[in-house]
């Protein structure tokens, strides 16, 4: 590489950096609906021209945003599944990779709200934004495998399934390329959606004067959704 591509690649780099944080700003100003490619160029000093050669619509931003948001909550539920690598309590280990996602989310509001939140009005995410989104359940998932692998895992009946839930199931499973038995894989997917229910009730105030003691309330719910899963 010569130092000529280097300095430009590292000014794109900033550039871009530069243009993630400032629609980062209005998102938590304004909400995604009204992210806009002109107004960011103008709080960047950019002429809109110039800002298009990064990002040549404001859906493009968008995914860019989300993507980044989503990759940042799996790192950290990933992070934390590795730091209880060794760990024979796998309740402790599921509430840890729960644990991290909540305080993603609590240090990352909007964020979380772009991913979690309502749909962007006229934006329809890209295949690009499928693997990311899938990195915390994937975390989950790991959780529940090693225990199932370990002999550590109640596995709920697998006749209580319904017909249409089953059949997706083994889509999922085929998707994910787990061999899990189908009811502890629909177990973990209800137990998936029940946490960032959690999440999105904590963050979006729906416990104000329910719910005071949030975080010992949110532990130990997380440890009852790793045993209705059934780990422990």
């Amino acid at each position: 590489m010569t130092a000529i591509r280097g300095a430009r690649e590292r000014a794109r780099a900033e550039v871009t950096a530069a243009i993630k944080e400032e629609a980062r700003r209005q998102l938590a100003d304004q909400g995604a609906a009204k992210l806009s490619l002109r107004a960011v160029a103008r709080e960047l000093g950019m002429v809109s021209s110039a800002l298009y050669r990064y990002y040549p619509s404001r859906d493009e931003l968008l995914t860019a945003l989300i993507v980044d948001a989503y990759d940042a909550i799996g790192a950290a539920a990933e992070a934390a599944l590795a730091a209880t690598r060794g760990d024979d309590d796998p309740v402790a280990r599921w509430t840890a990779v729960c644990r991290a996602a909540r305080a993603w989310a609590l240090a990352h509001p909007h964020e979380y709200a772009l991913i979690y939140g309502s749909p962007v009005p006229g934006y329809s995410a890209p295949q690009a934004t499928v693997a990311p989104a899938s990195r915390v359940a994937l975390a989950l998932i790991a959780v529940v495998r090693d225990a199932h692998a370990a002999d550590a895992l109640r596995v709920p009946e697998e006749a209580e399934l319904p017909e249409g839930v089953r059949a997706d199931i083994t889509a999922l499973a085929d998707t994910l390329g787990t061999e899990l038995p189908a009811a502890a894989l629909a177990a973990l997917a209800a137990a998936w959606a029940q946490l960032f229910g959690l999440l999105s009730f904590e963050l979006f105030g729906q416990f104000q004067g329910v719910v005071e003691a949030r975080e010992e309330f949110f532990t130990h719910t997380a440890a009852a959704l790793g045993r209705h899963v059934g780990l422990g």
